[in-house]
């Protein structure tokens, strides 16, 4: 995987994108952080007859809306989700309606609580445009780290964003993350846009990449660039933390790449078989020991490798 990481060339945002873009951010009960959020993507050094902000208040019981109303008159478009019935994944309604009716020639998301440098734009479509993706992840970064744990948590999804942009490298796409993905408009409307993945609460973003690289793998490429980061927080406890991973392991039912479930399988059994070593050596069984002394440091060395360059990217 190390291997994907350096195969990414790094892009040029000298160039003058030209492309129309739509960023469309679902946000509910974001009263906190969405004005910031939007005087990120408002500051942008892109060209403002190109760039559409579209925001779905995703049924917020708070001011969130009214706060999102202040920007009418800067463009910045509101759309109110009110679906009485419960569904089951009310983002993936709140951005297929915002494709609905937005201009934009390619797609950003990204999330409510997210901040960017005054490049980022201009850095990711120069990329797309340049590339001809269909489409395009970026990467995402903890950041305003206030303890330990959260600073655990930013190691630990630099990992993963690592993994999921070493797949793109690699020609063997598995994850993104939805807090800066790109698309053409065109291919989700011809991908069928979220349909025979809707039933679920996550996956607006890896499972809608499983879908157009079934397709297209080779049109999918990752944004190796500093100026391309997006910055968000990572969980404030154990609780939230845990309640974030269920659901991003509730897609893992949708899977249909086999490779990208075997990967999963592998992990969890070389993780598992470790503990297990582990107990039995507590429990006298001398020679496992060096078993779990030898699996620990070959597990060690290998992630060690892997996301040295990341952390260094990331300037962590």
């Amino acid at each position: 995987m190390r291997r994907g990481w350096f195969l990414l060339s790094e892009p040029n945002n000298t160039v003058r994108p030209t492309m129309t873009v739509s960023v469309i951010i679902a946000a509910r009960n974001e009263e906190l952080n969405i004005r910031r959020t939007i005087e990120s993507i408002l500051g942008q050094n892109y060209p403002r007859e190109l760039l559409e902000l579209i925001i779905i208040d995703d049924h917020s019981d708070d001011s969130t809306s009214l706060i999102v109303k202040e920007y009418e008159e800067k463009g910045v478009k509101l759309i109110q989700l009110n679906e009485n019935g419960r569904l089951n994944s009310y983002k993936k309604l709140a951005i297929s309606r915002a494709i609905d009716c937005c201009h934009g020639e390619i797609i950003i998301t990204t999330d409510a609580d997210c901040r960017m440098g005054s490049n980022w734009l201009k850095t990711v479509i120069s990329s797309f445009e340049k590339e001809g993706a269909y489409l395009q992840s970026s990467p995402v970064v903890y950041s305003e780290e206030k303890s330990f744990f959260e600073r655990l948590q930013t190691l630990e999804f630099l990992y993963l964003i690592g993994l999921g942009a070493a797949g793109i490298g690699n020609k063997k796409p598995t994850t993104c993350n939805g807090a800066n993905l790109a698309y053409r408009k065109d291919i989700f409307k011809q991908m069928g846009g979220f349909k025979g993945i809707d039933e679920l609460a996550s996956g607006d973003d890896e499972l809608f990449l499983h879908k157009v690289a079934e397709q297209y793998p080779d049109r999918i490429i990752f944004c190796k660039s500093q100026d391309a980061v997006v910055y968000t927080d990572a969980k404030p406890d154990l609780k939230s933390f845990i309640s974030q991973r269920r659901r991003w392991a509730s897609k893992s039912t949708k899977y249909k790449n086999k490779g990208v479930i075997a990967l999963g399988i592998s992990i969890w059994f070389f993780n598992l078989l470790i503990l297990v070593a582990a107990v039995l050596a507590l429990c006298g069984v001398k020679f496992v020991a060096w078993v779990v002394l030898f699996a620990l440091l070959l597990k060690m060395t290998v992630e060690f490798l892997f996301i040295q360059p990341l952390t260094r990217f990331a300037s962590r």
